[in-house]
């Protein structure tokens, strides 16, 4: 029999002494870290998030990946059970110098946001030509 887990959302931590101006609950994103010859691609689950809500900032070597959500309750409705919590998605990155910081792409489509970080020339894997002569 395998092991079930249950996937839970996992709040978001916060530096000591930061505090949050807006009211409302921060998950930390699952995510997927892919690595290609070429580049490091993440995609991170968030619900909710689309390209006007997504925020991306790199400063020195932090990436930091925040989406704002808004919990939707149709005009005239009212909200009886919720099961699932709203909240905003953030994370945060220690990228190496192995990252080419001037060429990073990032995509959102139905909730996953898809990072494209390309390796630096230097970090490229290579391929070294062998031949018969020594």
């Amino acid at each position: 029999m395998t092991d079930k887990r249950e996937l839970q959302k996992r709040e978001a931590e916060l530096e000591k002494g930061v505090e949050r101006t807006r009211e409302t609950r921060v998950y930390a994103p699952a995510v997927d870290i892919i690595e290609k010859n070429n580049d490091i691609v993440i995609l991170a689950d968030m619900p909710g998030v689309d390209e006007n809500s997504v925020d991306i900032t790199l400063e020195k070597d932090l990436l930091t990946i925040y989406g704002k959500v808004e919990p939707e309750i149709p005009e005239n409705h009212r909200l009886v059970v919720s099961e699932y919590e709203i909240g905003d998605y953030q994370r945060t990155f220690t990228l190496s110098d192995e990252i080419d910081r001037e060429h990073i792409r990032a995509t959102v489509k139905d909730g996953v946001l898809k990072l494209v970080l390309p390796k630096a020339e230097r970090a490229k894997t290579k391929k070294i030509p062998v031949t018969g002569n020594a």
